[in-house]
């Protein structure tokens, strides 16, 4: 049998670049090994993003050009993926089990952020990731309803001081909603508000966490700053439509996490176009490409597109959002790339060397 060489092994794998990491394997640091004997070809992946649904399609296409190099050798391609903690000189004490905190902003309200929170929250799980949702919209709450926690169900509490998350869809999960009732104003001043998200957050025992997602409020404001002022958050995405309104406030968030050195792994566009329910056709209700133009502004991507879809809203409104609702879906599909390109962009990012608790001065010009 023809002998061949690691490097020429490892030169087939260059020729496969993979849609999430967009590179390929040996050149994001993932292949751990290779052995060579005369029977077979093994070789060892060890991603640093999940993408748990993709593993045969993997195994199959690094199968498929390694093949003329192997000859008549079996190919075995074993994939292992463990996602790495954020580096940060600074963890909270109630943020032990959590590796990577992820905040989902938008400059403005009425774009589908908690939508698309928690449906990217069940696409990282569906793609093996272990994840929680906080609900840090203490005004108006709506984790709960769209995890289906029933009104009046409460957390229950570990030590005296701290409470258990709420589990639904395999998410760890804890909001404002579950601790008051619905229809209870919260008519708080803005510290107020603050040191209430702050409790949530380090008052819940999040356990072994890979992704903690943070449902913001719109805008940019007190809660916004603490955030940032006091919590390792390993990066930002921003959820806008196309709609030239919308885009004009995400902006004013890329440049807020920007100030306080929060990077921004990329851009949702959220409705981008209508689909009818009836006949299928496509209408972008509020115009076209501005996602992907203010992506280009800032220097980050577009993450993926979504669509104002009737069946979103209804699977989210009755608590089984769209991702295990209906999980073979176009609609879900989407989402479980958004997260899986989310989570290979994150992990390049930590390779690199992560972000500061930074403290925050404003300066009035």
């Amino acid at each position: 049998m023809t002998a061949i060489t690691r490097g020429q092994i490892e030169a087939a794998i260059e020729t496969y670049i993979d849609p999430d990491l967009k590179s390929a394997f040996t050149a994001a640091g993932c292949v751990q090994e290779i052995k060579i004997d005369n029977d077979q070809v093994h070789i060892e992946l060890k991603l640093k993003h999940v993408c748990a649904t993709r593993h045969e399609t993997i195994r199959s296409a690094l199968t498929e050009v390694i093949a003329p190099v192997a000859g008549s050798r079996r190919i075995d391609v074993h994939i292992d993926q463990a996602v790495e903690g954020h580096p940060s000189p600074k963890k909270l004490p109630g943020l032990a089990g959590v590796k990577n905190i992820i905040a989902v902003a938008s400059g403005k309200g009425g774009v589908g952020k908690s939508t698309t929170t928690v449906n990217l929250a069940l696409a990282l799980a569906a793609e093996g990731a272990r994840v929680g949702i906080l609900d840090a919209d203490i005004y108006g709450p709506s984790q709960g309803m769209m995890l289906g926690v029933a009104e009046g169900e409460r957390p229950d509490t570990a030590e005296e001081k701290y409470f258990k998350p709420i589990v639904r869809h395999g998410l760890q999960s804890m909001s404002m909603s579950y601790l008051v009732d619905e229809n209870t104003p919260m008519v708080w001043r803005g510290p107020m508000v603050s040191g209430a998200m702050q409790q949530l957050l380090n008052q819940t025992l999040w356990q072994d966490l890979d992704y903690l997602l943070i449902d913001m409020p719109p805008g940019t404001g007190d809660i916004q700053l603490t955030l940032a002022q006091r919590v390792p958050v390993s990066a930002a995405v921003i959820v806008t439509t196309p709609q030239d309104i919308a885009l004009l406030d995400a902006r004013k968030g890329i440049e807020m996490f920007r100030k306080v050195d929060i990077p921004v792994l990329g851009v949702v566009e959220n409705m981008s176009v209508h689909i009818c329910s009836n006949c299928g056709h496509e209408e972008a209700l509020f115009g076209a490409g501005g996602g992907e133009r203010i992506a280009q502004q800032y220097e980050t991507e577009l993450l993926g597109q979504l669509p104002l879809a009737l069946a979103i809203r209804e699977q989210t409104d009755a608590g089984q959002p769209t991702v295990v609702a209906d999980p073979d879906s176009a609609h879900a599909q989407r989402y479980k790339a958004i997260a899986r390109r989310l989570s290979a962009v994150l992990a390049k990012k930590s390779s690199q060397g992560g972000n500061f608790v930074p403290n925050i001065a404003v300066e009035l010009d």
